[in-house]
């Protein structure tokens, strides 16, 4: 059956046809089978210890709810979701293994594992178990979970997620528990929130609010320059995280405008305060949505210059995250820029698989298994049925 940005659908009219490539294709299969043989008896997969980097045997290592959570959503994504396609069984184990390290975690314990230096843990932050499992539950929400009791047991678990992770956020909006890059566990924690808010959970828009401004802090439309000292010194991790926090808003604002203007309430599309006061817009959202997105777009622009995306200098999982955080702004706001970048970046990724069908890091997060995950996100982007939602419905109207 035909796709449309990764959806079974009469939505062809709508938006242009995206098929992904069949060497992409070829190297996501490859991975997933990769992973498949990876997973762990008790459901899981482990990234393995910050101390033990050389190891990377994925049975070698101890399996941790962060990096099950970042495998399930590669495998949701690209296995015909809950229900269907060959990797449902390894879906359906790790879901139970991480609803069980949610449900058995005290309420007032703000960790879902005692596992402690786990390399996600060490390079972002100690929260990062209860962060990527939300976005699980939260992306897994978005399909048709027909077992009501079982879907029950999912909002309830995120919800704890929810309350530890908004529990957990600084005075200055970000979330820092010793991570050796912050912001990129900032992000994550933003796209969290957000995720969850947009399955229908309930979300502390200040919270909201708080983080975004924290992202936007470290990075300056005009200038472009880039404030680095809560991203490890890595220009990259700060201006992916900051794309990726203001590209809900920035796709917001663009359909706006773009409607203003359909409406004969604007002669131009130039996203100023201005024009989006002539739009309806109150003065305050005018001017946050006015800087979202400018800060989105050059952020995006500066994320894919060749000295940014070097990164450390070597590819790691927080190279490979913030990839997937640049691709995933890009795609939320739709257009000619998407397949520009998606073309670039496949090719980059694929260049550097592993024979056997994985990807791993050479710094930091070195995880075989951590690493492999993310670079199938990256490269399925196109299928994330929630986004994807979002941007037809934008498109239709």
């Amino acid at each position: 059956m035909k796709t449309i940005f990764g959806l079974d659908t009469a939505d062809e009219n709508h938006v242009a046809a995206f098929v992904t490539p069949e060497k992409v294709e070829e190297s996501i299969q490859k991975a997933i089978a990769w992973l498949e043989k990876a997973q762990a008896a008790n459901g899981g997969w482990g990234s393995g210890s910050h101390y033990k980097q050389h190891v990377l045997d994925p049975h070698a290592v101890e399996t941790d709810p962060a990096t099950t959570a970042l495998v399930c959503m590669a495998l949701l994504r690209n296995e015909g979701g809950w229900d269907n396609g060959n990797s449902a069984p390894s879906i359906h184990k790790a879901t139970l293994y991480l609803l069980n390290a949610v449900e058995s975690c005290p309420e007032n314990q703000l960790y879902i594992t005692k596992l402690t230096n786990t390399q996600p843990q060490t390079k972002l932050g100690r929260n990062i178990d209860v962060i990527l499992t939300a976005q699980y539950f939260s992306n897994l929400l978005h399909y048709d979970l027909k077992d009501e009791e079982f879907k029950k047991r999912i909002e309830k678990a995120l919800d704890k997620c929810v309350a530890k992770i908004q529990k957990q956020q600084d005075e200055n909006g970000g979330w820092r528990d010793g991570g050796w890059a912050p912001v990129l566990q900032s992000a994550l924690a933003h796209n969290a929130l957000e995720s969850a808010q947009e399955a229908g959970r309930s979300v502390d828009q200040h919270a909201l609010n708080k983080s975004r401004d924290y992202q936007n802090s470290h990075f300056d439309a005009q200038t472009l320059s880039v404030k680095t000292s809560d991203a490890a010194g890595v220009a990259l991790y700060g201006i992916s995280s900051t794309a990726r926090a203001n590209s809900k808003q920035a796709r917001k604002t663009k359909e706006i405008i773009q409607k203003a203007q359909k409406e004969g309430k604007i002669t131009t599309p130039d996203v100023t305060i201005e024009n989006l006061q002539k739009a309806g817009v109150d003065v305050l959202e005018s001017k946050q949505l006015a800087t979202a997105y400018s800060v989105n777009k050059a952020a995006e622009q500066e994320s894919v210059k060749e000295e940014v995306m070097i990164g450390f200098g070597s590819n790691g999982g927080e190279e490979f995250l913030s990839y997937l955080m640049t691709g995933e702004s890009v795609f939320m706001k739709g257009g000619n820029e998407w397949k520009k970048w998606y073309d670039m970046m496949s090719k980059r990724l694929i260049q550097i698989q592993n024979n056997n069908g994985s990807w791993n890091g050479h710094h930091c997060i070195t995880s075989p298994v951590f690493c492999t995950a993310t670079c199938i996100l990256v490269l399925s982007i196109h299928k994330d049925i929630q986004m994807t939602r979002q941007l037809i419905k934008s498109i239709k109207e």
